[in-house]
């Protein structure tokens, strides 16, 4: 069945691993050309070499997504290659530093938030207004998480950051609906990544975690990636200011180990 991503232009933000990398490879497989922004510039011509592969056209755009001037320079080099923008999955993000309040460095508060929120907002603002000069509408998606919806002690700055993507998620759908933007945001449990592996790699920690999980398993950075496109596509046109979860059942009962 169509998705309506047929010779799209599409932008991932964070593309070159994990949940980035497989949506952008999902895109292209959809029929749309990806654009890959991110700090890892082997890693992400290895996306692009995959999306190539998945019969499509990519490009790699070195970008810092907390600095306005980079984004601005994702977005232009965008429409310089492929003319428009017609969705984006803006999934930069890190974990910073997962500790108490009272231990918690400003750095290490001001690194998270300039990149999970302040950054996610610039992505925002630049790709929004490239979708209102093309007048033709288009569909974002922002990586939130549960810990956008709950609080976890010794995760303020992070649990901080994604509560402030859902509220921007929501603040730009109001904005943006009567133009034909669609903007929701996605919110995994723990998905099988590099990052999960830094934060839950330790033995106990990792079937702490699990346990919180009544499926039984932590999610595969697949499975976020079929729920982006999804959104994304035609087959949710009636979908906007939404925050969809994919926790493994996560957030469906008592927050302990089962």
């Amino acid at each position: 069945m169509p998705t309506g991503l047929e010779g799209k232009i599409a932008l991932v933000t964070g593309g070159t691993s994990g949940i980035g990398r497989d949506t952008a490879v999902l895109f292209a497989h959809a029929g749309a050309k990806v654009v890959i922004a991110g700090r890892r510039e082997q890693e992400g011509n290895k996306t692009v070499e995959s999306i190539r592969t998945a019969g499509s056209d990519g490009l790699f755009v070195k970008t810092d997504v907390s600095k306005a001037s980079d984004v601005q320079d994702l977005i232009r080099k965008t429409v310089e290659r492929f003319g428009r923008l017609d969705v984006a999955f803006n999934n930069a993000g890190i974990e910073g530093v997962w500790t108490p309040i009272a231990r918690q460095s400003e750095e290490d508060w001001d690194r998270t938030i300039t990149v999970n929120l302040k950054g996610t907002w610039l992505s925002l603002k630049y790709e929004i207004q490239q979708m209102l000069k093309q007048k033709s509408g288009g569909a974002i998606v922002n990586m939130a998480s549960i810990m956008g919806m709950i609080g976890s002690a010794g995760a303020a700055a992070y649990g901080a950051s994604k509560h402030g993507v859902i509220g921007l998620t929501k603040a730009a759908a109001l904005e943006t609906a009567r133009n034909g933007i669609r903007i929701n945001a996605v919110c995994p449990g723990t998905v099988e990544t590099s990052m999960s592996d830094r934060l839950f790699g330790l033995p106990e920690i990792h079937k702490y975690v699990l346990g919180l999980h009544p499926l039984g398993r932590f999610g595969k950075p697949t499975e976020v990636a079929e729920a982006v496109v999804w959104m994304c596509s035609d087959r949710a046109s009636f979908m906007t200011g939404q925050a969809l979860v994919l926790d493994g059942g996560f957030l469906a009962g008592p927050n302990s180990p089962v």
